[in-house]
């Protein structure tokens, strides 16, 4: 007896998209808005929407507009900020690279994740902080693991992203130590829709 062969009809869009189509439609959304092609509110919107989406159609909707390889060339294995008595920021579209070390003292270091491209799926820092203040400002999609960090004499603050329906785009992986300082984990404010208007500089970066 002789089985039967499915119905192709020729059209892909109408296909069932997979959990990893989804998540492929989501990093180059990620990608997108890191290099200022998307704002921070059509992202909300297109992530949300992939996340959903059922079919490929409904996922090439979503990035019909955007160049194929969207994003900067690839980015360093190590990036290393030392300072004393300053502060170091990286913030806007700056490429997030797998590993960093951060020697600092008396001083605060910011990593601003809300517009970075992030290549890589995890993000090892490296810290030797002394009397300063480690702050990470996160985005849907991004977990901090601060278990391997050692702090002497300080404070640790974690607040999460929200929307944990988002799949992880970056686990950051916090080791070393923190002496007399602290550690600050929040998602910036316009990712919970409460950006104020008028906001000043970010500040500048290294």
């Amino acid at each position: 007896m002789m089985r039967a062969e499915p119905v192709r009809t020729g059209d892909p869009s109408g296909l069932r998209a997979s959990h990893a189509d989804r998540d492929r439609v989501v990093e180059l959304l990620t990608i997108a808005a890191g290099d200022g092609r998307l704002t921070p509110a059509e992202l909300d919107e297109r992530v949300e929407a992939a996340l959903t989406a059922r079919t490929l159609g409904e996922l090439a909707v979503l990035t019909a507009d955007l160049p194929e390889e969207a994003g900067p060339a690839p980015a360093k294995e190590v990036v290393r900020i030392e300072q004393h008595g300053a502060a170091a920021t990286r913030s806007g579209g700056w490429t997030v690279p797998r590993r960093m070390e951060i020697e600092s003292a008396w001083g605060d270091v910011t990593l601003d994740f809300s517009d970075a491209v992030i290549p890589y799926d995890t993000l090892r820092i490296d810290v030797d902080m002394r009397a300063g203040a480690l702050r990470l400002i996160t985005r849907p999609g991004v977990v901090v693991d601060a278990d391997s960090l050692a702090i002497d004499y300080g404070q640790t603050k974690v607040r999460p992203a929200g929307r944990s329906a988002v799949p992880a785009v970056l686990r950051v992986e916090i080791h070393g130590r923190l002496s007399f300082g602290r550690l600050e984990v929040r998602p910036r404010r316009r990712w919970l829709g409460r950006r104020a208007a008028g906001a000043g500089p970010r500040g500048a970066d290294v």
